[in-house]
């Protein structure tokens, strides 16, 4: 497994590896979710590459980017217990030299939920995923439905700028208990962690009613809302049920529907989702 720092490194090394390619973009502090999506990349393909980067430009002045878990001796192990091939790890000064002076704006669809709740956050992710794919030019790139709106904002950039990757979003991974995988778990309290399965069980019950045959979006989102309300240590930013494509919030669910939700456990972050089709 080779480590790369630079993206002239990289361009120089990729060269002896056989297609097809695959990309697994992260930000470190890997667990099992991010494994999922390695393994998949292995499944499709001849050469395995993974990123880790801690992107500084999809973090708001407020948010966690000092103390954003990090661990890159233990996601080197992981990764070469994955058989990896490749890891471009490059520093921030190697994505934005002096003068770099670019954002893309993928449009409506980086606006509504996380977008209205962090300005600027899908600036960032756009931008560098543009550019990882503009690096390291993967046949297929994988990500996870966690982060369902980054994949629709992800897919949107792909298909816009014609970059040539299959963009790959396999299921959430979960704990036992439901809670869906993110590195932001670390920051969790043993009680935390107690009050964040409300997050799943608001999802349930959202699952529960479609199946029961309510097609009443309102009267969902109002129910989910309820529940979560009823955890202490919960502050909910949004909950919604929108459209799986466009992300428009829904009166009546005819057509696949993201069910989606932010909300603060303490001083963490989470969020969560799943789709509601036929």
């Amino acid at each position: 497994m080779k480590v790369i720092k630079t993206v002239a490194d990289f361009w120089a090394a990729q060269r002896g590896y056989p297609r097809p390619l695959g990309l697994v973009p992260t930000m470190g502090y890997l667990h099992e979710g991010h494994l999922s999506l390695v393994r998949r990349c292995w499944e499709d393909n001849s050469t395995a590459v993974a990123s880790i980067f801690v992107n500084p430009t999809q973090f708001g002045p407020s948010e966690d980017l000092s103390t954003y878990p990090r661990d890159m001796e233990g996601d080197l192990a992981k990764l070469e217990a994955e058989g990896v091939d490749l890891i471009f790890a490059p520093d921030a000064s190697e994505m934005y030299p002096d003068g770099f002076d670019t954002t893309i704006d993928v449009g409506s669809i980086a606006q509504r939920l996380e977008g209205e709740h962090r300005p600027g956050h899908f600036q960032g992710v756009a931008t560098v995923v543009c550019k990882l794919l503009t690096i390291v030019r993967p046949d297929n790139v994988y990500f996870g439905q966690k982060d369902a709106q980054q994949c629709l904002v992800i897919k949107r950039l792909n298909a816009d700028l014609d970059l040539g990757a299959e963009v790959v979003v396999m299921p959430t991974v979960r704990d036992p208990n439901g809670l869906a995988l993110s590195s932001r778990n670390a920051y969790l309290s043993d009680e935390d962690r107690e009050a964040a399965l409300s997050l799943h069980r608001a999802l349930k019950l959202a699952e529960s009613r479609y199946e029961d045959g309510v097609r009443d979006a309102t009267m969902m989102r109002r129910e989910m809302l309820a529940l979560l309300e009823s955890e202490p240590s919960a502050s909910i930013e949004y909950v919604s049920v929108a459209d799986a494509e466009t992300l428009v919030e829904l009166n009546s669910i005819e057509r696949p529907a993201l069910v989606s939700m932010a909300v603060r456990i303490g001083k963490v972050r989470l969020i969560d989702n799943i789709v509601l089709e036929s």
